[in-house]
């Protein structure tokens, strides 16, 4: 994995839990909470162990364990 790729990861991470917010509530209007609670659990667990994998990959790419690379160098 490069650095792009990284940042695309996160993007996309972050992208599903605020998209998972945004389900909920538009949900709760027409549904009932827990049916909406729900509907958005399978997109904010996966963009919460995304976030979980890249902090994990970014720790130990800052230990020197598992390198990122840069495309640039």
């Amino acid at each position: 994995m490069d650095r792009s790729g990284f940042v695309k990861l996160a993007v996309i991470a972050f992208g599903l839990v605020i998209l998972s917010f945004f389900i909920r509530g538009l949900s709760r209007i027409v549904l009932e909470m827990e049916t909406a609670n729900l509907l958005q659990a399978p997109f904010a667990i996966v963009g919460f162990v995304l976030l979980v994998y890249l902090f994990v990959r970014a720790t130990l790419d800052f230990v020197g364990i598992w390198d990122v690379k840069n495309p640039d160098a």
